[in-house]
């Protein structure tokens, strides 16, 4: 057996082979997830592992354990098991990868809104997405209070735009929230593996459209695509969504405006753990602030 170290983030991730296969070994820290919240996303995994969702699931030991305990000297840190990927990521997908993706994306959520899960996860909701990170956030732009100011105005505006939707009539259930290409993996255009439902949480479905929205609009913005082919993307990716669940077209309507929701609750998380600071501090920050503007601005415009 070969264990080697992949990444150090608010998780320690390795790469694990043994016996000719690979797996993931994610090593949890106590400030970052509870035992329940694991929990949650282990439930989770199993349901889609059940229901043959293509998506990396939890693998038991030989008691049929699946969170290990593990003794480290800031206390007990939790750890999981995973099934590797196979494939690599895609930046930028083709026709037929994004109807996979679409389609897959669909059958995810067919499962995850008939969930209720025994662990702990929070909601995205306007007040997680936008009240409680911005609070957080207030004091990191002591010297750039106008870009401050910016997200109060945004915000309100994307709150008074999304009350004008039937929001109620939404689909909700469990949601990936970071449905970006680092976190699926391809096999050429037929297999599909999701994987790192970390910050799964519930709420609106739709969210994890707009999370692959954001990624298009980044492609768009870059210059990786243009922004003629990065609507015509999504197109495809709604389409074939639609093929295996519904999808209104309010709730198509709300996706550039949930966008600052998303933006704006990964910057509040910067604020949880110090090895981020840095990008709360300029010139980082204003340059995050920049590329943000730029890309909901070209969005909102739009509609």
């Amino acid at each position: 057996m070969q264990c080697q170290f992949l990444t150090r983030n608010v998780n320690d991730t390795y790469l694990v082979t043994a016996a000719g296969q690979r797996f993931i070994l994610r090593i949890y820290r106590a400030s970052h997830r509870t035992y329940s919240q694991i929990e949650a996303e282990v439930e989770l995994l199993l349901a889609l592992k059940a229901a043959e969702v293509w998506a990396s699931h939890p693998v038991a030991d030989a008691s049929g354990k699946i969170i290990q305990a593990l003794p480290a000297a800031e206390g007990t840190r939790h750890a999981v098991l995973f099934t590797y990927a196979p494939g690599k990521s895609v930046s930028v997908l083709n026709e037929k990868q994004l109807r996979l993706l679409g389609q897959q994306m669909a059958r995810f959520h067919n499962v995850s809104s008939t969930l209720e899960l025994r662990g702990t996860r929070w909601n995205f909701d306007l007040d997680t997405t936008l009240t409680q990170p911005l609070e957080a956030l207030n004091p990191y732009f002591s010297d750039s209070p106008d870009e401050y100011a910016w997200l109060q105005e945004a915000s309100q505006q994307v709150r008074q735009r999304l009350a004008q939707l039937n929001t109620a009539s939404f689909s909700t259930g469990y949601c990936h929230f970071d449905f970006l290409p680092k976190n699926f993996h391809f096999v050429g255009e037929e297999q599909l593996t999701f994987f790192d439902f970390d910050f799964m949480g519930r709420g609106w479905l739709v969210n994890d459209l707009m999370t692959f929205w954001q990624q298009l609009c980044l492609d768009a913005h870059f210059g990786r695509m243009t922004p003629e082919a990065a609507h015509q993307s999504f197109a495809t990716v709604v389409a074939a969504y639609r093929e295996h669940r519904p999808l209104s077209e309010e709730e198509l309507a709300a996706v550039p405006f949930l966008g600052l929701g998303f933006w704006v609750f990964y910057l509040g998380f910067y604020t949880t753990h110090d090895q981020f600071y840095p990008l709360l501090q300029n010139p980082m920050l204003s340059m995050r602030m920049s590329l943000i503007k730029q890309v909901l601005e070209k969005q909102w415009d739009l509609t």
